[in-house]
């Protein structure tokens, strides 16, 4: 365990140098291309004669690493039997690989969005994240994330937002089995004193966010903004920035919404985002006082909570 492990410091310079041939993009796409070989049930070695190369080649192509040729991905696509919905996402993605090629930057609002980021967040080493609004996907309760959707989708009926919870399903074992992944997420206090499904849906979600800040966890690392650190040492946006070890970009930022997410590679941006996360992180609560105010605000809940129930016990006597 690293020395910053239970402080998990603040991250001013790159994981390592950027290069050129690696993007975001073609991460998400070799992800999608994995995901349809291991479908069809063909290994690297039964795949790389379509593309006349090698098993290394394919891995590259997986993993993100090499800048993909189209003519090898529509092979790879014939080869896999990829359907009509999944050629639409081959095109949707091949479109965000020249997109981020030309400006370091690109938009995935493909059906399958959120698959696609559950994979990038779960090869990372680092997820630092700060939120102003809601908790972060990683550590949203069932009940949570159910209240989440229906707000942000009024008209979604139970079979929608039960798809929903179903992608994220992944993310949340992700967050209960990621001991090799340091997960920092700052929160302003409002997304803890906003009453997300009612009292009882948020004293659940309260609790849930204390045992992760509990010593039980060393790779999480929950810090709260009080409203008393003022405007100006905060964002007025969520942001979730990602460090990789092997393949794919060294690091890069997404900024998600409810049905696509905007990703950021080009250095200078890049940069810039991990400033605005330092600073947010040196202004927020120390690991132990985050703590304790988890538990200050469980307890102004359940207070909340019990006052009618009291008031109706006295009522009756």
């Amino acid at each position: 365990m690293s020395a910053d492990r239970y402080g998990l410091a603040p991250q001013s310079e790159p994981a390592q140098e950027p290069d050129a041939c690696r993007s975001a993009a073609s991460r998400n796409l070799g992800n999608f291309l994995r995901e349809l070989r291991t479908r069809k049930g063909l290994t690297m070695a039964q795949a790389k004669h379509a593309i006349r190369g090698s098993v290394s080649k394919i891995s590259r192509l997986e993993r993100g690493e090499s800048p993909p040729k189209e003519q090898d991905v529509w092979d790879l696509a014939r080869l896999y039997g990829a359907s009509g919905n999944d050629l639409d996402d081959i095109h949707d993605l091949l479109r965000q690989v020249r997109q981020e090629s030309r400006g370091n930057q690109f938009s995935d609002v493909t059906p399958h969005f959120l698959r696609r980021l559950i994979e990038l967040e779960k090869s990372a080493v680092t997820i630092r994240a700060y939120e102003n609004c809601v908790v972060p996907g990683l550590l949203q309760t069932r009940e949570y994330a159910k209240s989440v959707i229906k707000a942000a989708i009024p008209e979604a009926d139970e079979l929608t937002v039960g798809r929903y919870l179903q992608v994220r399903k992944d993310r949340w074992e992700l967050y209960s089995n990621a001991q090799d992944t340091e997960i920092t997420a700052v929160l302003d206090e409002g997304v803890l004193r906003r009453m997300v499904g009612g009292p009882e849906v948020m004293l659940g979600q309260l609790r849930h966010l204390s045992v992760a800040a509990g010593e039980d966890m060393p790779n999480v690392n929950i810090r709260v903004i009080p409203f008393d650190r003022g405007l100006s040492t905060a964002p007025s946006f969520p942001i979730t920035h990602l460090t990789f070890k092997n393949g794919g970009p060294p690091e890069m930022v997404y900024l998600e919404l409810l049905d696509s997410a905007n990703y950021i590679t080009e250095t200078a941006k890049l940069a810039q985002y991990r400033l605005v996360l330092d600073h947010t992180f040196n202004a927020a609560l120390k690991r132990k006082e985050s703590a304790a105010f988890l538990e200050k605000m469980i307890k102004e809940v359940e207070a909340r909570l019990l006052a009618p129930r009291q008031q109706a016990g006295a009522g009756g006597t």
